[in-house]
Formats: structure tokens, sequence, C-alpha cells
């Protein structure tokens, strides 16, 4: 029996599509924030029997450098590959109208990376930062695809609602595997571990396991694209000359234009901040008797509880302001977040920094992602490509941030002095915005 295919804007599809969230989120929060980076600092961090940091050294291909100075450049080298990678293979995905088989190859790259992390050690470095790297490359490769179906599954009533359901969904089942994840590694004898290194190491496999079977609800409802052309010999070209007239559609709708500018450099900032705020949390804080492990993924996972409620509240508040008045007013929030995360040390006062950062973080992005989709040309087919200069502008943005934060991090051996150089950013960025076609209905 044929499977009967979901229209454009029905509750099937919005959720399916949605449900890719719930699928690939436990990477962003076990891999990025939560459970790898402590693992990280545990592995690379050299501590005397109070606890004190005595060393944060560690030698790559015959180099010293500082921990966090190593893992920030090794990000900052996957998301350039990614900002190189998506928009050519965006472009040849609208051309053959595939991006569901492009989708796909990112998705299982980055979950299988992610089981190969269960073998990341010192002495087999290199293997381990490879798997962290295409991990990462896999994560964000399939999000520039699965972000470009928004404007084909929903309408432009509809895309705010869709893509914050996409984060809440995505919180919510990242939390589940965390809890699970935490709680193997809190009670590692209950579960009959011999000691908590294990069960460290399977919540990488989990992660890979969850990311590849909830995506196979997503694959079996998402359309294969919009089909144009045949293949062709000249298909990689075509993925240049692609790039190419998407620019130039840019460059001649203000909006859009002005628009990217501004999401470019207020998302350098948040997406660095989210990266490195567990960095920041191991390092940077007096946690006393508290177990740091147990306080800091107790604090991301009230981020991700509360980042629920925060998507759901920006959207009724772009509903009732509009999107760039909403936009601006998240952006404003953000730099009273750096102003008051330069001065804490601690535990409390991380707490209450990451419960603000959860309300606005699942908002400015589901937002963010939802006007950049309102303002693209009415009836646009090739929006694989338009989406792509979108994650450019973003993974461009994440590189200079992690590239700066390594920096002082090298410099200082304190990333607390980078806190007021994203706070910067966040007042550019909502200038900038203030610079966007307020006239445009999706956006006033």
């Amino acid at each position: 029996m044929a499977r009967t295919v979901a229209l454009k804007g029905s509750k099937k599809l919005l959720d399916a599509w949605a449900f890719y969230d719930w699928a690939n989120s436990v990477y962003n929060l076990v891999i990025s924030s939560a459970i790898f980076p402590i693992f990280y600092g545990a592995l690379t961090l050299v501590k005397d029997e109070k606890g004190t940091v005595i060393s944060d050294r560690i030698e790559f291909l015959g180099i010293d450098f500082n921990n966090d100075t190593l893992i920030s450049y090794v990000t900052a080298a996957a998301f350039l590959a990614v900002s190189f990678l998506s928009p050519l293979l965006s472009g040849i995905a609208d051309y053959v109208g595939n991006k569901k088989v492009f989708m796909k190859f990112f998705c299982y790259l980055g979950a299988l990376s992610c089981v190969g992390l269960f073998w990341f050690n010192l002495e087999y470095l290199w293997f381990g930062l490879l798997c962290y790297f295409t991990a990462l490359v896999g994560f964000w490769g399939s999000i520039v695809f699965y972000n470009s179906y928004l404007p084909d599954i929903a309408y432009p009533e509809q895309q705010d609602a869709v893509s914050a359901k996409g984060y809440s969904f995505g919180y919510v089942g990242s939390v589940i595997l965390l809890v699970v994840c935490l709680a193997m590694i809190l009670e590692y004898e209950a579960f009959g571990f011999e000691d908590e290194g294990m069960p460290t190491r399977l919540s990488f496999v989990l992660t890979g396991l969850w990311w590849i079977g909830f995506s196979q609800y997503t694959y079996y409802h998402l359309p294969k694209g919009n089909k144009q052309e045949s293949f062709t010999n000249d298909l990689l070209f075509n993925g240049f000359r692609e790039l190419r007239s998407i620019w130039g559609k840019i460059k001649e709708n203000g909006p859009l234009k002005r628009y990217l500018g501004a999401f470019f450099v207020y998302s350098m900032a948040v997406q660095t901040i989210m990266l490195v705020a567990t960095y920041f949390g191991i390092e940077e804080l007096d946690w006393g008797t508290t177990d740091s492990t147990t306080g800091l993924i107790v604090s991301i996972l009230l981020i991700q509880i509360v980042a629920i409620f925060g998507a759901y509240l920006t959207s009724r508040c772009s509903a009732v302001y509009g999107n760039i008045p909403t936009l601006i007013g998240l952006n404003l929030i953000w730099i009273g977040i750096c102003l008051f995360a330069y001065f804490i040390t601690t535990p409390l006062e991380f707490y209450i920094t990451a419960g603000v950062v959860g309300l606005v973080m699942g908002g400015i992005q589901a937002l963010s992602r939802s006007t950049y989709s309102k303002l693209l040309p009415d009836n646009a087919v090739d929006t694989t490509s338009y989406f792509s200069f979108y994650d450019v502008s973003e993974k461009i943005g994440i590189v200079i941030g992690m590239v700066a934060y390594g920096y002082v991090a090298q410099v200082t051996g304190s990333i607390r002095y980078s806190i007021i150089f994203f706070g910067l950013f966040f007042l550019i960025g909502m200038v900038l915005l203030t610079r966007v076609n307020k006239k445009s209905p999706y956006t006033e």
C-alpha cells in the first residue's frame, strides 16, 4: 500500500519536521554543553588534593596548548569546514532536489562520530579530536538542510510556532537523555559499573544511537525536496553558480540583507557563549564543597527546562509586538546577562545566570530562524541555498567567536574577559536590527 504524502501545513508534516530537534538536540546538550566538556576537563586538567587546578596545559602535534584553547581551535576548524561545505552542498541539493539525502548523510556522520568518542583518551588524542570534529560537522551540516525545509513544510503564519515547537521538542528530548546519563554517572555502582568513567563514555554511544533512531520518523514524512533538474556532469559547478545567484537576490532584498548582517553579529555571541559556558563554569567558579560535575549538569538542565517555556513565550511576544522588536528586546537581555556574568564567582550566581540564559536562549534561536524564513522571497524554490547563507553567517560568526575565546584563554589564562567582548556584539546586533525594514508584515 502506497504511503500517503503529508501536505504542506499539515499537523503530521509539521510535527515530523519539528521532531528532528528531539532526535539531534541530544548532541547539542550531551556533547557540546554538558557531559563531554566535563569529561574533557577531567581528562586534561591536573588538580591537587584540594581540587585546585595546577595545570591546564596539553600537548598536541608537538605544540603546548592551554586545554581550552585546543578545544576551541578544533571547534573553530569544524565550523569553518561546515561554512564551506554547507553552501556548496545546499546548491547541489536544491539543483537535483534530494536535500533529504544530504541531511541523512550528515546526521549519520555526526551520530557515528558521537559513538566514536567512546574511545577518546590522551594516548590517542588525535582520534578523539577527529571524532569531536566530525560530530560537530555532522550536527551542523544536517541542520543546514533541516532549517531549509521550514518554508517548504509550513506557511509563513505557521513558521514562528513550528520553529518554537522544534526547539521545545529538542529541549525535552535532550533533557530526558541527559537525566538518564546523569543517573548512570552518579549512581554507577547501582548500574553495575566499577567506575564512573565507563557510563560517561557510554553516554556518547547513547547520544549517537538516540540521534539515528529518532530521526527516522522525520525522514519517513519529509519530502525528498524540490526536484528541478536531472543530474549532470557540471553539478558541482552549478552549486557555485547557485550561490552567486542567491547572493545577488539577497543583495536586492534590503530587509533580508540587513537582517542577515544583524544576525551574523548577535548570533556570534549567542552560539559561542553556549559552547563555552560549561568550560567557564569548570575553571572560573569557586565550587567549594559542592561537586562541580553535579552542579554544572544541574545548571545545564535548568537552562533546558526554562528554554522550553522561553521558546513559546518568545513566539507569543512576536505575535503581539512583531519579530524584529522582540529580537531587539532579547539582545538587550543578553547584554544584561553578559554584564552580570563577568562578576559571578559562586555556584548560586551561576544558577541565576543559567536560568535567565535558558529563558532567552531558545527564544532567540527559534525566532531568528523563523524571521529569516519569513523574509525570503515569495514562492522561493531554492530554499536550501537561501538557508545556507543563514547558516554560513552563523558558522563564520562562531569561528570568529571561538578563535577570540581561545586567544583570550591562551594570553590571559582566563576566559572572563571575553564576556565583555560578547556583550559588545549583542549591543551592535541590537543596533543593526533597528535598520531592518519594519514595514514588512512579518517584522512589525
